[in-house]
């Protein structure tokens, strides 16, 4: 069931894309841009959580279909941003770019490229400019969060176990090790899940 647009989350969102935008464009007050895409990764919890305890409130809730309707709306834009990548990178990157992008595209492809460029780059670097599905790695943390989540919430609804503790406690054991990483890790911290 496809929920009713709130004109609010759309003016976060657009609010959100400025930082980000501007951190891409070089401009230096917007050095950290990229807290527009923890604002997505919110804005995107806050309505798939909603999506989901409705849809078990009102025993309808299938993994099968979650999934069915991630993968609807999310596959064909990837799909269509990694064939338009494609074609330039074949026409200007040298042979030893090409398999790098190659790697890239397969990381992609299987939502691990959070993982890949956590290895392979340093967010920070001017390299990343080199890197046509870079932008990627956080779809792929929105992916993996969506493997894991609504299996909770189902088996947290379904055992009639309040929802509020689990999850405050699920939220309390990820920001621990955020806060730890960033000091130890931080480019671990920013790829990763926590």
């Amino acid at each position: 069931m496809q929920k009713e647009r709130r004109p609010t989350v759309d003016g976060l969102r657009t609010i959100a894309v400025f930082p980000v935008i501007f951190f891409h464009a070089g401009w230096p007050q917007f050095a950290g841009g990229f807290l527009g895409v923890d604002i997505f990764f919110v804005i995107s919890g806050y309505l798939i959580t909603g999506i989901l305890l409705d849809d078990l409130a009102a025993n309808r809730f299938s993994i099968i279909k979650f999934y069915e309707r991630r993968a609807r709306r999310i596959l064909p834009a990837l799909t269509l941003v990694i064939a338009a990548s494609l074609i330039p990178a074949w026409l200007w990157m040298m042979p030893d770019q090409m398999e790098n992008f190659a790697k890239s595209v397969i990381a992609t492809a299987l939502f691990g490229s959070n993982f890949f460029f956590w290895w392979d780059t340093n967010y920070f670097s001017e390299s990343i400019h080199m890197k046509p599905l870079f932008h990627a790695w956080s779809l792929a943390v929105e992916e993996q969060f969506y493997v894991g989540f609504p299996l909770l919430l189902w088996a947290l609804y379904r055992k009639r176990i309040g929802m509020l503790a689990p999850i405050a406690g699920l939220a309390i054991a990820s920001l621990l090790p955020a806060q730890w990483m960033s000091a130890q890790y931080p480019s671990a911290n920013f790829y990763l899940f926590p």
